[in-house]
């Protein structure tokens, strides 16, 4: 069943609030460990598995940041929508 305008309009804007989610988490974790805030950096490079440990430690944040990207999307949509007489 092929989707109409609206649908791939709104999965469009929903997956590119889920890109910026993704980008911030990058950008947080990178930061994170940049800085070595909490010593995380520290204790991941010092783990036995620090490969493991950082691919958690991003998905962690990618799922975090991504999901917050697209609720701030979808709460945005309702201002959109009033604002359009269709």
């Amino acid at each position: 069943m092929p989707l109409d305008r609206k649908a791939k309009e709104a999965l469009t804007y929903l997956a590119t609030h889920l890109v910026y989610g993704l980008a911030a988490g990058a950008a947080f974790g990178i930061g994170t460990l940049a800085i070595d805030l909490g010593h995380l950096r520290t204790l991941a490079l010092s783990s036995s598995h620090p490969i493991l440990v950082l691919v958690l430690f991003f998905f962690g944040l990618f799922v975090t940041f991504g999901s917050v990207g697209m609720g701030v999307g979808i709460m945005n949509m309702a201002k959109d929508d009033e604002s359009d007489p269709d």
